[in-house]
């Protein structure tokens, strides 16, 4: 396993003394998940301190099926550890948000991951979700979704708002649950790789990666260096890719479909060169354990260089229309502000994390290659605001651009896999990745025969999307689609 990674096994005094030092020293909570596999259940918690990830494995008995909330030091955490309940059947102890959180009813049963699921006594709470209510003279509620206009993933927001502006606004997600944890056990190794691609489409090249980094720190193994460079190739391409749409989509929001239309075209752009050079438009399926499936040519090389240069040029241009049109600029600025000190509280990463004054990039902060070669410059905002997001987004892209090129220039030459032994059952692995969205974690078991005895993948977006909720009030309603854009988080990412 990577040296910035360590799993701890603790009992429970231990696994909330553990959370009580990283909340006293100022660390923050990574992932939380429960889990059930041949001869363990429990929970794991996973903070990020000085740049390092430590994960605390708490193994419950069979006769116990509570284990105590970190909730209280860490609030992004109530929404992950409803989630351990109502997918495991496992209860915190001292959450005060006790509403079921995935489960809406439709299962057919209840705990489905655990020991003994239980028959469900009814069918569907979508009328019957508690949600919370504001009372007071001219306050009216507004329900949205969770079907929504246009080829979008299902989620459902409750606005209470007195005229034009929004005193609270609260999610209700899960509608896309896949149950994933459940498929990942007993799978073969590569169909769970290709699962852990599938978690959320536009980030499949991060969360594949995980997935990939978790099994060889299961088996302490090491891949080529030319398979690290082309992995570093992928992610950026990634960014670089989702970057691009969500300007296009910011600018549409606001009013200027010419934004929309010249941002499209450069992603189109985009997706149709990794089909040529690498089979996907999506890059699925290129990063795998042990390294990757596809080379880049030496022609490709050369493509991507001149490709590279001439979209900067365009960027850099379209950048400058963005800043000096006014009306963009007033939509933008001060709507949907995040400030700093709740980024800092909730544990923000990411484009979010990074607009409110959040420095934390995993490109800079661990020494992995490619990027220890590559001198990365993470992008930082303080204002919070729409704008900030926009501006971090810009920032981002060039350089995504600038790390592409030099990533062209000196990647090594040399093999691109090696041989993925068996390992030995049981053994455990943690992946830890920066995704365009910000921090994607995977943790593995592994199971006989090359299968898996249990795996879970978290997307930033269970992190992310309970600040959405606290950007919103004061704005106007008819702002939101504009904030949530600046958010773009993934329903399926989050609903696994």
């Amino acid at each position: 396993m990577n040296k910035d990674i360590s799993i701890q096994h603790v009992d429970e005094a231990g696994y909330v003394g553990l959370a009580e030092s990283i909340s006293g020293c100022g660390g923050r909570l990574v992932a939380l998940w429960g889990a059930r596999t041949y001869g363990f259940k429990g929970v794991f918690s996973a903070y990020c301190h000085e740049n390092s990830l430590l994960v605390a494995r708490l193994s419950l008995p069979d006769s116990r099926s509570t284990f105590p909330s970190v909730s209280a030091l860490f609030p992004s955490a109530v929404r992950m550890e409803r989630a351990v309940r109502d997918l495991f059947g496992l209860d915190p102890e001292g959450l005060s948000d006790r509403r079921p959180w995935l489960d809406h009813g439709d299962w057919g049963t209840r705990a489905p991951l655990s020991e003994s699921p239980r028959i469900a006594t009814f069918s569907g709470d979508d009328g019957d979700y508690p949600f919370v209510w504001v009372s007071g003279e001219g306050v009216h509620e507004i329900p949205v979704g969770p079907v929504h206009a246009g080829i979008i993933e299902p989620g459902h927001f409750r606005f209470q708002v007195v005229g034009e502006k929004v005193l609270r606004m609260e999610e209700r997600l899960g509608f896309t649950h896949k149950g994933i944890d459940g498929l990942y056990r007993g799978a073969s190794r590569a169909k769970a790789a290709r699962l852990s691609g599938r978690v959320s489409g536009d980030s499949t090249v991060g969360h594949a990666l995980a997935f990939a980094q978790a099994i060889e720190g299961a088996l302490e193994i090491e891949t080529p260096p030319r398979s690290k460079w082309l992995r570093g190739l992928f992610l950026e391409r990634e960014r670089i890719a989702n970057h691009l749409g969500d300007l296009g989509a910011l600018a549409n929001d606001a009013g200027l479909s010419f934004g929309l239309v010249q941002f499209s075209r450069l992603k189109e752009d985009l997706f149709r060169q990794n089909r040529d050079l690498f089979g996907h438009r999506l890059l699925m399926d290129l990063v795998v354990p042990g390294g990757v499936a596809r080379d880049l040519e030496p022609a490709g090389r050369d493509t991507l260089i001149r490709s590279g240069i001439a979209l900067e040029e365009t960027v850099r241009i379209l950048e400058t229309l963005y800043e000096e049109h006014g009306g963009l600029q007033d939509r933008f600025m001060g709507t949907g502000v995040l400030s700093p000190e709740i980024a800092g509280r909730l544990g923000l990463t990411g484009v979010v994390g990074r607009a409110s004054g959040q420095r934390g990039d995993l490109r800079a902060d661990l020494n992995r290659p490619p990027y220890n070669d590559l001198a990365v410059m993470p992008a930082l905002e303080t204002s919070g605001d729409v704008r900030a997001r926009v501006v971090v987004r810009f920032f981002e892209l060039l350089e995504c651009l600038r790390l592409e090129r030099l990533i062209m220039e000196r990647m090594p030459d040399g093999p691109i896999q090696c041989p993925v032994p068996e390992g030995v059952p049981g053994s455990e692995g943690v992946g830890w990745v920066e995704g365009w969205r910000g921090e994607i974690l995977s943790w593995v078991r592994l199971g006989r025969s090359g299968t898996l005895e249990g795996g879970h993948s978290h997307d930033p977006s269970w992190i992310l999307w309970p600040a959405l909720e606290l950007a919103v009030p004061g704005n106007l309603v008819a702002d939101f689609p504009l904030i949530n854009k600046s958010f773009n988080l993934s329903y399926s990412g989050h609903d696994v």
